[in-house]
């Protein structure tokens, strides 16, 4: 009996007819869905674990099999679907809308398993492509709506599509922030601003943190005390921020700091200062060749040697300034030659004299920096009496009680 034949029967027997062949349809389908479920779908998650590419893993976990069987019965249903003419156009026209749906499911599954598969490869270099996989999703569901709208008005898709000239306002109005993340997106992308796993600043947003992921309406980060922040993606390219990127590829990171020497201690060495200075390694060269160049000045110009100040001197001050760039060029663990690296005199103000140490670390571990930095100013602030200068300091509590009790 072919299918003519059964059709023949079911005008033949219009009262019962109907309801056995609904009835076989649906045993049918579920016979098949089991089929496909337990002997292809369970084949699939098998073959893909006993290979050693992770990629087909991806690949089968985002189509999920067992989701996607259902599409074998209802193919069933839509076939016999004409043996039922007095509800076949609407059982099809259902039919057609679930497994458009599926469909539409399940690529957008497939895309995020072509995202992960990117991300996992070998040459991502966290260029995020979350923000085309996401306009894709919505050009599938746009089509997925226009289909199911054709379906079940019977209309052709065409022309439904040139009615939504007339709705172009509005639907500007609903993606007003899509359309506006899309573009950002593109600016994101073609001035490679940032990418996932680099560690950005957003004041506006108080976020300062490494960015996890990238999508077409957001952008999320993972703050450093573990909280995340949201950003619209658009705003991205409107807010200022700062992206440490740099930093790490460049391979060094950069201590900026002053020390605050109290400017009454400053003053011209004596032979006993300069005594003290010849005894330590680091600058006993320095003070040999700076006291015959000042020598030699002096005597070519006459000065008085009565007063120290005439002619030049060296100053406590000038030498410690010597001494730390001398013990910054001693470290192993700052660029010497690649990055900047001085001692500089700043002006002085209220809190003394500042002076700033800027070099940069070979590392750009946060806790490896850290680590350099305290024991850079841990020495430095030890080293200051020895050159017969005062660190500057607010006067706290106990100098005032300190003071009442001397007089």
């Amino acid at each position: 009996m072919n299918y003519q034949d059964i059709q023949q029967w079911v005008q033949l027997n219009p009262v019962f007819a109907p309801w056995v062949v609904g009835t076989v349809m649906v045993l049918a389908g579920i016979v098949l869905y089991l089929v496909v479920r337990f002997v292809i779908a369970r084949s699939l998650f098998y073959l893909a674990n006993r290979t050693a590419n992770k990629y087909d893993d991806i690949i089968v976990a985002k189509l999920r099999p067992y989701r996607f069987a259902w599409i074998a019965p209802l193919l069933v249903i839509y076939y016999f679907a004409g043996l039922l003419p007095n509800s076949a156009d609407l059982i099809r026209d259902i039919i057609l809308f679930l497994i458009a749906w599926l469909v539409i499911i399940t690529l957008n599954s497939l895309l995020n398993g072509v995202n992960a598969i990117y991300e996992a490869s070998s040459f991502y270099r966290g260029d995020s492509i979350q923000v085309y996989i996401d306009l894709i999703k919505i050009l599938l569901v746009l089509v997925g709506i226009v289909l199911s709208v054709s379906w079940f008005t019977g209309k052709s898709p065409l022309v439904l599509l040139s009615g939504l000239g007339a709705l172009m306002a509005v639907l500007l109005l609903i993606f007003h922030d899509t359309i506006l993340s899309f573009v950002a997106g593109l600016q994101i992308q073609s001035n490679d601003l940032v990418n996932e796993g680099d560690w950005i600043e957003v004041p506006s947003y108080d976020a300062d943190g490494e960015i996890l992921n990238i999508s077409l309406h957001s952008v999320k980060v993972q703050n450093w005390d573990m909280t995340l922040t949201v950003i619209p993606t658009f705003k991205l390219v409107e807010a200022p921020f700062k992206n440490w990127r740099g930093m790490q590829e460049a391979g060094g990171r950069r201590i900026k700091r002053s020390i605050h020497v109290d400017v009454t201690s400053v003053r011209f060495c004596d032979e006993e200062m300069i005594g003290r200075l010849r005894e330590i390694d680091l600058i006993k060269d320095y003070v040999e060749t700076e006291l015959a160049a000042l020598e030699q000045w002096n005597r070519e110009h006459h000065v008085n040697p009565r007063s120290p100040v005439n002619g030049r001197q060296i100053t406590n001050l000038n030498a410690f300034r010597e001494y730390v760039f001398a013990y910054l060029r001693s470290r192993a663990d700052l660029h010497q030659d690649k990055m900047t690296l001085l001692v500089r005199q700043l002006e002085p103000g209220p809190s003394g004299l500042p002076i700033e140490v800027y070099a940069f670390t070979t590392t750009v571990d946060w806790i490896e920096y850290e680590e350099i930095q305290a024991e850079i100013f841990g020495h430095l602030v030890a080293a200051v009496p020895e050159f017969g200068l005062r660190l500057f300091q607010e006067p706290a509590g106990i100098d005032f009680q300190a003071l009442l009790r001397s007089q």
